[in-house]
């Protein structure tokens, strides 16, 4: 779980700014697990799963999020979006 925080919250700094408020949940979810949820305020920066290659500086982060998590995607509103992820309650 500390692995997709940290991975949500670096796309947030990295993607969108450093300094963008959010808003972080992480809530335990019944015969789901344990989901994270990330909500920034540009809807328009999306998340881009890509296959870096091993010269590639970064690219990587949400091939790690994908393995880890059961599974993961992203919630775009008017005004914001929410990337969240849900992984096995143990993994925690």
């Amino acid at each position: 779980m500390q692995l997709c925080v940290s991975e949500l919250l670096g796309n947030v700094i990295r993607h969108v700014g450093e300094g963008t408020p959010v808003r972080v949940r992480v809530a335990r979810v019944e015969g789901v697990g344990i989901r994270v949820e990330v909500t920034d305020p540009d809807p328009r920066v999306l998340p881009v799963l890509l296959h870096a290659t091993g010269e590639d500086e970064s690219g990587r982060g949400l091939v790690l999020l994908d393995a880890v998590a059961r599974r993961w995607g992203v919630e775009q509103g008017a005004a914001s979006k929410t990337v969240w992820c849900e992984v096995e309650a143990g993994e925690e």
